[in-house]
């Protein structure tokens, strides 16, 4: 890249609510898992007289989001029809919030892997339905409209991302905030998560933005850094030779690692946007939002800093266990039990973690058989020099493939001391 352009990025990440049923209607939103089209009704195919219905849950857990994602609630919000005919939309529209989002002005603290800190902002987050999924064949295309209506959140970035390393860390910090409010898998391989990159350069000292594409198909975090780099040089090379960048919208090719045209990027006033006539405003009132706030959790940056001064655990250590909820939840517990939350880390980390990463058929912890108290009792066994540090990797291990009692496991191997 020219040191004399800089980029300016904006991801648009949707993400998907992991509800039992759709956003409108009472289908089972696990798509997946079931036989094509068997999971779709006359609402969420939009069929003439079906009337749509606010899913509570939906609501619920897209103020989590918001709320984990530092955003202002707004009192009043509303649903909007954007119109475009597209075979994966049966509607030929989809119901989103554009007018009146619910959620706004967030702000995301991000660490790049080279150790810089940044803040960036996010514009709003709407509450909108996905599309049919579309299978393309080699002949054909397929629809499988199990996936239509299947509730969605797009949370909006400000052009605020200068590069892709900063991209990847906005990426990263965004999943495992929603990751631990469990609202959603948060997954790109399972299509729960989803990232549009729009990209501009301009000459390092202007103001005015650069003509933006926007990037789609990108399927994995890595392929979202990939393509923000490739579009970048594209663009400087295309204002270098004297060209002009079009706004478009580019298709993303992991084989080739290029960018693609697709079609000209549409404004808004090309989808047509008008109020949703079969929808009511989205009124919350002051309670509601105050006890929303109740029920977020102890998010990972909070997290981190309190097992940083309270337990005077490493950065390194803190930072593995904050990677995961489910693996900080049962660190916590373990802790209650032991009083001593070095010894518990170490033997997550270090014993634990390491036959997970081995195993075939346990790779989370809730998939671990022992009961937890067992792994308490190691540690309580080695602090009363019953049992030596080397031998309770043993018995670890032993709780780990048969399940049994740490005492049994200690007397039966002649363990203890």
């Amino acid at each position: 890249m020219s040191m004399e352009y800089e980029t300016v990025i904006g991801l648009e990440v949707h993400c998907q609510l992991k509800t039992n049923t759709k956003v409108w209607c009472s289908c089972d939103a696990d798509y997946d898992n079931k036989h094509p089209n068997t999971s779709a009704c006359p609402v969420c195919t939009g069929q003439p007289g079906a009337l749509p219905k606010l899913n509570e849950k939906v609501l619920d857990y897209a103020i989590k989001a918001a709320l984990a994602l530092g955003c202002e609630i707004n009192e009043e919000s509303q649903f909007d029809r954007k119109n475009y005919f597209y075979p994966d939309s049966p509607k030929n529209y989809q119901i989103t919030q554009y007018f009146k989002p619910y959620a706004e002005n967030g702000t995301l603290k991000i660490t790049t892997n080279s150790g810089k800190e940044a803040v960036v902002g996010i514009e709003r987050i709407q509450i909108e339905e996905d599309t049919a999924k579309s299978i393309h064949t080699t002949s054909e295309t397929l629809l499988n409209y199990n996936r239509a209506s299947v509730p969605l959140i797009e949370i909006i970035s400000k052009p605020e991302i200068k590069n892709a390393e900063e991209a990847y860390a906005y990426l990263n910090t965004l999943k495992d905030r929603l990751k631990y409010t469990k609202v959603s898998d948060v997954s790109m391989e399972l299509g729960s998560l989803r990232c549009d990159a729009n990209v501009s350069v301009r000459k390092k000292g202007e103001k005015e933005l650069g003509t933006r594409t926007e990037t789609k198909n990108l399927n994995s975090f890595k392929a979202v850094m990939r393509a923000i780099e490739y579009e970048t040089n594209r663009q400087i090379e295309v204002i270098e030779n004297g060209g002009r960048v079009v706004q478009e919208t580019r298709l993303w090719d992991e084989e080739n690692a290029v960018t693609k045209p697709m079609r000209s990027k549409e404004e808004a006033m090309d989808y047509r946007y008008f109020p949703e006539p079969d929808l009511l405003p989205l009124e919350l009132s002051d309670e509601f939002i105050a006890e929303a706030r109740t029920k977020i959790p102890e998010l990972p940056i909070e997290k981190r800093i309190r097992y940083l001064n309270e337990y005077k655990l490493s950065e390194d250590d803190a930072r593995i266990l904050t990677t995961d909820r489910e693996l900080s939840e049962y660190f916590d517990e373990l802790n209650s039990l032991t009083w001593d939350p070095k010894k518990s880390c170490s033997y997550i980390t270090t014993i634990l973690l390491a036959l997970m990463n081995e195993s075939e058929n346990t790779k989370k912890i809730s998939d671990l058989k022992f009961e937890l108290k067992q792994l308490a009792r190691v540690i309580e066994l080695v602090n009363s020099d019953e049992l030596s540090s080397t031998n309770s990797k043993q018995v670890v291990e032993e709780l780990f493939m048969n399940w049994w009692d740490a005492d049994i496991i200690v007397d039966e191997n002649n363990l203890r001391q």
